[in-house]
């Protein structure tokens, strides 16, 4: 057989070269054709296509740019061409292929650098973009992208960016404004301790972040003037998840701890602390808690978020005398606090104490012939788990305030106080002045504690209830 060699074939001036008759294809060693149809196979590619003006080569995969094209309307993309888009008057909608196989690609960029203005829009049309069938926002100003189709599966997969991230995608994520901002991680925090706006500007989608986490708690109650009296209720707490939002200001209160009852006379109860609200939710303040010194009838505890704890003197042992507060008051699912704690005379030794305030996690406590102690504050929520380290007040919230603790001889200790901000009891005392139990701590919630009892026929100011606390959290990156 013969062989001819030659490093090239040149044309005589004015002439065109042909290589093969009509219908053959020229073939190379290294596997790759041209057929007469000028359809281009090599290494595997097939589909590969010539320029007959400008006689480049294109295989498959390759992006023919289009600089005499620029687009400034909506437009159906066409395989293995890349666009310049024009979006200085409007956001521009590229349709892709319907029907694309598997290496096809498509190019677009930014002509004027104005997609962080007005975005350029990926429509799948009835297929996937990274594996996602919603259409894929380019808002990154002066960005340029190469797609290739994959399969069924991934659909149109990014090949060529800065980063797909960085074209942002079709992940969109909340974003909004308002209160103290902090971040966790890829969370973002808002913090409200007064009131104010939390407003959305963007409402993110599923591929990225579209609901908010967030927690209500109001005011705690006060203890009275008066002891052995009750601790006071905390304010009610709510937590809610996964909740979606819309593109708007939502309002937000935050409700009050309520004052201590001033002395000297007459004697009173605590009072209920005021209600916090946000996204339609609405807390109820923490209920007031007992007076002492009712004979003959107990100073029953208060209702609200969590119930007051009931006071103590001369009232007997009968708990069903002088209960404590009702929680979750209004009712709410799940509850938003607890009831408070019984005070009263310890039959066995005739110490006489207040029950604890009752907590958003565990009621107030009661008290009980073997301590000497009066009832301690119900515990408050650890929200930590939802939220993350970085929130104010070591996250735990909504304490009941520790009860008022007796003057009998030995006289009692004053109930110990429920974490998450609740105030503790104050001891009894033979001074004429008196014990006042400790405030509820600011935005927690916490309820104060009790008013210890004394000799002398004087009243002292009761403990004052924590502010609440609106807390929101949510993916912003």
């Amino acid at each position: 057989m013969s062989e001819f060699k030659t490093n090239k074939i040149s044309p005589r001036k004015g002439t065109t070269t042909t290589i093969g008759d009509s219908g053959d294809s020229v073939s190379t060693s290294g596997g790759s054709t041209i057929n007469n149809a000028g359809s281009i196979s090599t290494a595997g590619i097939t589909g590969g296509t010539i320029n007959n003006t400008t006689g480049e080569i294109y295989l498959r995969g390759e992006v023919d740019w289009k600089p005499g094209d620029i687009k400034t309307a909506s437009f159906t993309a066409t395989d293995n061409q890349g666009f310049f888009v024009n979006t200085t008057s409007g956001e521009i909608t590229v349709t892709l292929p319907a029907s694309p196989s598997a290496g096809d690609v498509v190019g677009i960029k930014d002509y004027a650098n104005t997609f962080d203005t007005n975005k350029c829009i990926l429509n799948a049309n009835g297929n996937k973009i990274q594996g996602s069938t919603t259409n894929f926002d380019i808002t990154v100003e002066g960005s340029s992208i190469i797609i290739i189709y994959v399969d069924s599966t991934k659909g149109w997969v990014i090949t060529d960016a800065s980063k797909a991230a960085d074209i942002s995608e079709n992940l969109k994520f909340v974003t909004a404004t308002g209160g103290t901002e902090t971040t966790c991680g890829d969370f973002k925090i808002h913090t409200f301790t007064g009131p104010g706006t939390f407003t959305v500007s963007c409402v993110g989608n599923a591929a990225g972040s579209n609901t908010i986490n967030y927690l209500v708690v109001a005011g705690g109650g006060s203890a009275g003037n008066t002891g052995p009296a009750g601790g006071a209720g905390a304010g009610g707490l709510i937590l809610s998840t996964c909740n979606p939002v819309s593109a708007t200001g939502y309002p937000i209160s935050i409700g009050g701890g309520a004052a201590g009852v001033p002395g000297p006379s007459p004697a009173s109860p605590g009072t209920q602390g005021t209600s916090s609200t946000f996204f339609g939710t609405t807390s109820a303040g923490g209920g007031g808690a007992g007076r002492g010194n009712s004979n003959p009838v107990c100073g029953v505890g208060g209702p609200g978020g969590s119930g007051g704890g009931s006071g103590a003197n001369q009232c007997g042992s009968d708990p069903s005398a002088h209960p404590g507060g009702t929680g979750n008051t209004p009712p709410v699912s799940p509850p938003q606090g607890n009831n408070g704690g019984t005070g009263g005379i310890r039959a066995l030794s005739q110490l006489e104490a207040g029950g604890g305030g009752g907590g958003a996690s565990s009621v107030g406590g009661s008290i009980s012939p073997s301590s000497p102690r009066a009832g301690a504050g119900g515990s408050g929520t650890n929200v930590i788990p939802t939220f993350g380290p970085t929130i104010p007040n070591s996250g735990v919230y909504a304490g009941g305030g520790g009860g008022g603790g007796g003057l009998n001889t030995p006289s009692s200790l004053g109930g110990l106080p429920g974490t998450g901000g609740g105030g503790a009891g104050a001891d009894g005392t033979s001074s004429p002045v008196g014990n006042v139990g400790g405030s509820g701590t600011a935005n927690t919630g916490g309820g104060g504690g009790g008013s210890g009892n004394k000799s002398g026929s004087g009243r002292i100011t009761g403990a004052s209830g924590g502010s609440g606390i609106v807390i929101i959290r949510y993916k912003y990156q």
